[in-house]
């Protein structure tokens, strides 16, 4: 870990309403679609497992996010604790998105993270699975940003 990180509370070990914000904190960073931001939640080494994808260290995370939010258009997320211990928070999520067709989808999946002391994500596993949906069919509508 480099001594330049800055911390990203909440810390652990986790108390039940920690859990909960940082599970908070990042669906608000995934549904900006930011890869930069988001990267900056795990650490320089971070090891990932993301279907069938492994890799490890920011700069392929944050391409991998890159090429995610690329393909999966007008994506939305609902993240929801599982359980936590210590430094180890699990959760189950779903979120929607369409490809450049105009096909709907929405992701379920669930999520295995660690972390370090100064609150950085260094270990994310993720198991995801697709399902066809009509938009009809969609939970999660949030609006678009408005241009100025």
């Amino acid at each position: 870990m480099s001594t330049t990180e800055q911390a990203r509370p909440p810390l652990p070990p986790f108390t039940l309403e920690t859990a909960k914000e940082k599970v908070q904190k990042a669906e608000d960073a995934w549904n900006s679609c930011d890869p930069d931001r988001v990267a900056l939640a795990y650490t320089e080494d971070s090891v990932w497992r993301n279907r069938a994808d492994f890799f490890s260290g920011r700069p392929l995370i944050r391409e991998f996010l890159k090429r995610k939010w690329a393909k999966e258009l007008d994506y939305r997320l609902k993240k929801e604790l599982w359980a936590f211990t210590g430094n180890r928070i699990s959760v189950r999520f779903e979120y929607e998105w369409h490809d450049d067709a105009g096909f709907w989808f929405r992701s379920h999946g669930n999520e295995q993270w660690e972390f370090d002391e100064l609150g950085l994500m260094r270990r994310r596993e993720a198991s995801i699975n697709d399902v066809p949906i009509k938009q009809a069919e969609r939970k999660f509508h949030w609006p678009r940003p408005v241009a100025p």
